[in-house]
This record gives C-alpha cells, structure tokens and sequence, in this order.
C-alpha cells in the first residue's frame, strides 16, 4: 500500500504572535509539525505496519519544513519529500495544485491529512487535492479501518457519529482522538538520517508558478479587551439596556 502524509509545519503552539510590518513575526519561534498531522503521519504508520506498504510524507513551504520531515521520518515514515518554491503561491488553493502535480505522477492507495492547521485556522488543502485528483474523501475521522479496497471510516458528526465507506484510493483527515501519536526514539532519529529525501522545485514539476487564489488586504491582532460594565437597574432595566450595547457598541446585533 502506497501512503502519502500531508504534512506541514507550524508555530508551535505556545509561541506569543508577534506582528510586523502587517506579517506574523518568525524571527526566534519554535516550529513543529502542525498537531493534527502528527495523528495522519501516527495513522499511516499503524496502516502500514498492518497491511504493509510504504509511508511518505509530503509538505509543500520553505526549506526550514524539512525539520518537521526529518521528524516524521524519525516516528517511522519511510520517505518525505520537500516542495518548496517561491513561485508557488501562499494560500491553500496554491499548495493544493503544487500537491495534486506531485501527486499525480505518483502510485496512490491512501493519502493523510490533519483535519486543519493550527496557525491559519484552514482545513482546505486536503479537500482541495481530493477534489483536484478525483477522490473520494472523508474528513476529521476519529477511526479507520481497511478491508481490502475498502476504506471505513468514523467521525464524530453534530454529537453523533457518522460512519462512511469509501473505495480505495482515497483521501482522509485525522481528529483529535483519532490515536496517540509516538515519540521518535533516539535510534529512529538516527536511522531518519539516511532515508531518502527529495527537495523539489516547481521545475522538477514541470511547472512555471502555482499562483495564489487569494491576496492577503490586511493583518492585525483583534483589540484589547475592554473593561467590563455593571448595569444597575431592575432585570427588564437590565435587559433593555445591554440589548441598547450589543446593538450600538459592540455591533453584535
């Protein structure tokens, strides 16, 4: 079985946010795999060492991402491989096309996701590239299990659960509770040394630039709080005036 990861790298998520110049500030921060892709990089280790196959995880950022790769390997992923460019545009629509070219040429049974990135709040690269590519997907699943062909998926839907099944080759993202993902070992982060990986520019995917779908207008931190008010008077006094706030300061009506 032929397991691709989709991997990226994030802030870690204790890092302060700092913005500069109408950008989020890099300079000094912790970065690590972002968390809900450490449950797709756990599950496509557990499938394979269940119906054999080969792992490899894929990322599309700069080169500081193969740090978050090297990691993967070291959890036990067998290959990972590195699309950076600067022609490939900074949005989810852009790493969805560098991925679906890359992806293409490739022999797919299975492909892995978080169910969304913990720094820009998206979940839209996976399902972009299922669309892209034609496949079938199901998106933050709490279980999977593979039957052949056949793909069962469960997640968690409005309080329920929601079971699916899907015909291989197919698409899915991890939620929390998905599994737990493991630690790398001290052999394994050796042993990461000397897997195969690849560095890929646009060229190597016959492309001239993968443009962004969206522009950036602005960026800011959301105002301070402000002090909170008591409002004196009887409960319908009460009622009466903080609908009056709601719908004159705080625009929220």
């Amino acid at each position: 079985m032929n397991i691709y990861v989709l991997l990226k790298q994030t802030f870690d998520t204790e890092e302060k946010i700092v913005i500069e110049d109408g950008r989020v500030s890099d300079d000094g921060v912790k970065f690590v795999i972002n968390p809900y892709d450490e449950y797709a990089v756990e599950e496509a280790l557990q499938q394979r060492d269940q119906h054999g196959g080969k792992v490899t995880v894929v990322s599309v950022g700069p080169e500081r991402a193969a740090e978050a790769l090297r990691q993967a390997l070291a959890m036990g992923a067998d290959e990972a491989v590195l699309l950076t460019d600067g022609r490939i545009g900074a949005d989810e629509g852009a790493a969805a096309a560098a991925l679906e070219k890359y992806l293409s040429g490739q022999s797919v049974d299975l492909v892995l996701g978080g169910n969304f990135s913990v720094d820009s709040g998206g979940g839209q690269v996976a399902v972009r590239l299922a669309s892209r590519l034609g496949l079938p997907h199901v998106s933050s699943i709490t279980s999977l299990r593979i039957d052949g062909s056949t793909a069962t998926a469960r997640r968690d839907a409005e309080g329920d659960t929601e079971t699916l099944e899907v015909t291989l080759p197919a698409l899915f993202t991890a939620q929390q509770g998905l599994n737990e993902p493991r630690y790398p070992s001290l052999p394994n982060i050796m042993k990461a040394k000397k897997k195969p990986f690849q560095t890929l520019s646009l060229d190597d995917l016959g492309l001239s630039a993968v443009e962004a779908l969206t522009e950036r207008v602005s960026l800011s931190l959301p105002p301070e709080r402000g002090a909170g008010q008591l409002i004196p008077g009887s409960p319908a006094e009460q009622a009466a005036r903080l609908v009056e706030l709601l719908r004159t300061e705080a625009k929220a009506i």
